[in-house]
């Protein structure tokens, strides 16, 4: 069978949207080699349950992210089941912040760092695009191109919780960035 086994170190750093393409592209070849119907089926199956896998870790490596930070446990329930709340940190974090004036200190001095903000989010969540593009603006984002922000100044507490709000988790990527080569524009824009 010629499917990418996705416990290649290589593999193993990659996105699940990035898992997702090679996995279709492996599957595109694998059909393309298979000689019967029954080894299209065969192909067809392996890469639905590949699909699921990718699916799973994703949500468990978001899951593990929100008990790193501390702002969800876990409640084990007495039927088996499992339930995630908002731990006491979490519920401090959550009242923290009001979404509608919510604003980003601007610090004395400019670290010189950029924070860029990046997003694929897919069509079926395009409420919660608008709403997350509408609010990063209006903290001041600046639009560098579409689905890319930056901001000059430290906001990662307020970045998570707009993104943790619009449950867009999985979707967007926050980066700090030394330069651009357009810098002296950004700089231009932010009046730095």
């Amino acid at each position: 069978m010629l499917l990418i086994d996705m416990d290649y170190n290589f593999v193993k750093k990659l996105g699940p949207n990035q898992k997702k393409v090679l996995l279709l592209l492996a599957g595109g070849i694998g059909l393309g080699l298979a000689y019967s119907p029954r080894g299209y089926f065969k192909i067809i199956k392996e890469v639905s349950n590949e699909w699921r896998k990718i699916n799973q870790i994703a949500l468990k490596r978001a899951i593990k992210s929100l008990y790193r930070s501390r702002l969800i446990k876990r409640v084990d329930n007495d039927d088996g089941s499992t339930t995630m709340i908002l731990s006491e940190r979490g519920k401090k974090k959550a009242i923290t912040f009001n979404l509608d004036t919510m604003k980003i200190k601007e610090p004395e001095k400019w670290d010189k760092l950029w924070r860029v903000v990046l997003f694929d989010i897919p069509e079926r969540k395009k409420p919660a695009r608008e709403a997350l593009i509408e609010t990063i603006k209006r903290l001041g984002f600046h639009e560098y191109q579409k689905s890319v922000f930056i901001f000059p100044y430290p906001c990662q507490k307020e970045l998570d919780y707009v993104i943790e709000f619009f449950e867009l988790r999985p979707y967007v990527r926050v980066m700090i960035v030394k330069s651009f080569d357009n810098e002296l524009h950004l700089k231009d824009v932010f009046s730095l």
